[in-house]
């Protein structure tokens, strides 16, 4: 499922997909490749062993079922050849509606596909995913580029065949993998199966748990590769809690050959915490993979003092010592009362510090930029970690981030300051500035104005449906409801630069970076941000940094803590815009809709403009967040007490710091002045 750069927060809801499984777990599902003998790849599998494992594909499905077998099933076999060093899969589907897409415009989400996905290195430390989505009309390729072999990895060294009888396709695969595959060794693999039937339903099926596996190791499963004939040994065990509880159990265990480095797979553990699993005999080392995991809205610390070890033995089963965690889960730090709400001092940015660097391991966060504000005064600045895990850079003083939706309100200041000077009416419909040609078909669009966008009313999605070939749609009519909308803003920087005859990042330079002093804050490509800029981590790996040829202004900021707190100062302060605007923007506009929240709200919460306020025991605040899914962010005022905070991080994983960082600064643990 391939993200482009330029378009990554438009398909945020794609990598919704990704699996909970964090770090270097894979997500234990195990096959066994036994060598081949000649094996032609057209489709054809009457050379295949006619004892070939079947395993099933439809262990893990997407929300969408199929209504039954006959509607969408299906197995794959495999088995390798030393000769050519190759992989060969054959996958045997059964589908009653084969849907091809024969249009300009086809994706993997628009017809029946297959897309597999391939971790050839498998290494503990962390390795990257090669990943090729196959078609009649479409074949795609994605690649971890920090990868030695993902990163080279190409259409020629595939060779696939599909072919159909009645209503059941045959793909036939050799995937050449060098080096890479040698007897007794593992390897990451899985794979998504598409189906879209002609009533327009799209689902998919996987061998394993976990989405996204054209880009997230984690999700796949592993091949073990075995000699001719060899047996396995079955290794059984339990994990378990050092006292009763009932809180769910890790759902994964790792097992490593002692004595193969190039041996290890992760086993699945079921909700009792057992586990079983075939391996090749030998010696084997058994832990949790990760050093901490989340349970039921808490987190437990995994360390063992040592790994279980036990010895297999073919045709035996051998059962391991339990693997036991602690019932106690590990502390979260806050403390009863904000530490900013008392004189900051060394201690106090110790202990701050602190509470950053031990949710870096908690959560597994590559890097950190973070500002505080007391008094009305930048009074601590700090940035932690690495730019990227695999090279280890440090995350300094002019590492960029991206700022994702916080772009939104940059852009929004803009805005008002243009309609201050009558350059723009908010409340003027936008098509009488710039009729808008993917909506123009809903004569309910000549409705929407600037002040819709800006409070996110104006009947858009977010963003537009990837799964409808890219069609703008309206929610509802424009001003009777809210609904947040990157879309929104994008339709209003047209706008803008049609009004202005200037392009959106001369407007900014003009409107904010000049007046406010945003320097070092970029919305496109460019040679400085290319140097500075961190790179994104899913589950700490490294996503390329493929800067936007274009800015977005609901997504596409590149700035750190520290510079961005001159933003957050100057509204703070209620410069460069009058009075009478400032209390507009600082009032409520839209209700959110809390429906499906994890944490609703315990203070109102609601949209003003371009701005979440919220009305806590400590007085008004407002911020924003963003999510780009591999970078998120927020930042935060306290009004009345001119006090707050700005937080960068190039994780998908930083969720729980970003939501505790107020408690630890201001609100503390029960939220009462």
């Amino acid at each position: 499922m391939p993200v482009s750069s330029s378009v990554k927060a438009i398909c945020i809801s794609v990598l919704c997909l990704l699996s909970s499984t964090r770090l270097f777990a894979h997500n234990g599902s195990i096959a066994y490749a036994y060598p081949l003998g000649k094996i032609t790849v057209d489709g054809d599998f009457s050379d295949w062993p006619k004892n070939a494992v079947k395993y099933m594909i439809a262990m893990n499905l997407s929300d969408t079922k199929p209504k039954n077998e006959t509607d969408f099933s299906g197995f794959f076999q495999l088995g390798y050849s030393l000769g050519n060093q190759s992989l060969y899969l054959a996958f045997t589907i059964t589908d009653d509606d084969f849907f091809e897409d024969t249009s300009a415009n086809v994706r993997w989400n628009t017809q029946d596909g297959l897309e597999l996905s391939i971790d050839a290195r498998h290494l503990l430390s962390g390795s990257g995913v090669a990943s090729f989505m196959y078609s009649k009309k479409l074949r795609n390729t994605n690649n971890a580029f920090y990868d030695p072999f993902a990163s080279a990895a190409t259409w020629d060294i595939m060779e696939v065949a599909m072919k159909r009888e009645g209503n059941k396709r045959f793909y036939e695969w050799r995937i050449q993998l060098g080096n890479e595959l040698a007897v007794g060794k593992s390897v990451g693999f899985d794979f998504h199966v598409f189906d879209k039937d002609n009533d327009g339903s799209f689902s998919w099926s996987a061998w394993g748990k976990g989405g996204s596996k054209y880009m997230n190791p984690n999700s796949l499963g592993d091949i073990i590769f075995l000699p001719a004939g060899a047996k396995l040994a079955t290794v059984a065990g339990k994990v378990s809690w050092s006292e009763p509880k009932t809180a769910k159990l890790p759902g994964a265990v790792r097992l490593k050959a002692v004595e193969n480095s190039k041996l290890w797979v992760t086993a699945g553990v079921d909700s009792l915490g057992n586990y079983t699993v075939e391996v090749p005999p030998g010696k084997y080392e058994i832990s949790l993979p990760d050093t901490y995991f989340q349970s039921e809205e808490k987190l437990y610390a995994t360390d063992q003092t040592a790994p279980a070890t036990v010895v297999a033995k073919t045709g035996q089963k051998v059962v391991a010592h339990d693997l036991v965690i602690s019932s106690a889960p590990v502390p979260d730090l806050i403390p009863d009362k904000g530490i900013l709400l008392s004189d900051f001092t060394t201690s106090s940015a110790e202990q701050v510090d602190h509470f950053i660097e031990t949710y870096r391991q908690y959560y597994g966060i590559p890097g950190v930029s973070l500002a505080l504000i007391k008094d009305g005064k930048l009074v601590y600045h700090k940035t932690y970690g690495v730019t990227n895990t695999m090279t280890g850079q440090k995350v300094d003083d002019n590492t960029l981030f991206e700022a994702a939706s916080i772009t939104k309100p940059v852009f929004a200041f803009a805005v008002e300051r243009l309609a201050e000077r009558g350059v723009i009416d908010l409340d003027r419909p936008l098509y009488e500035y710039l009729p808008y040609k993917d909506i123009e078909y809903d004569e309910r669009y000549k409705l929407m104005t600037a002040r819709h966008v800006l409070t996110h009313r104006t009947g858009f999605p977010n963003w537009r449906s990837m799964n409808e070939d890219g069609k703008l749609n309206l929610k509802f009519t424009p001003g009777t409801a809210f609904n947040y909308s990157g879309e929104g803003f994008e339709y209003l920087k047209m706008v803008v630069e049609k009004i202005t005859g200037k392009k959106v990042e001369q407007v900014l330079q003009e409107e904010v970076i000049e007046p406010i002093g945003l320097y070092h804050t970029f919305f496109s490509k460019n040679d400085s941000l290319q140097r500075m800029v961190a790179y994104g981590h899913y589950d700490k790996l490294p996503s390329r940094n493929d800067l936007p040829e274009k800015p977005g202004m609901a997504y596409s900021m590149h700035t750190e803590a520290k510079i961005f707190t001159r933003f957050m100062l100057y509204l703070l302060e209620q410069k460069g815009l009058k009075p009478e605007t400032y209390a507009t923007i600082l009032s409520k506009h839209s209700e959110y809709n809390f429906d499906g929240w994890s944490h609703k709200p315990t203070v109102p919460t609601y949209m003003g403009m371009s701005l979440e306020i919220r009305e806590t025991p400590f007085g008004k605040t407002f911020g924003h967040g963003g999510n780009n899914g591999d970078f998120k962010c927020k930042f935060e005022m306290y009004k009345d007490l001119k006090m707050g905070y700005a937080i960068f991080t190039n994780s998908n994983t930083s969720d729980e710091l970003l939501e505790n960082m107020r408690k630890l600064l201001v609100e503390g643990k029960d939220a009462r002045p």
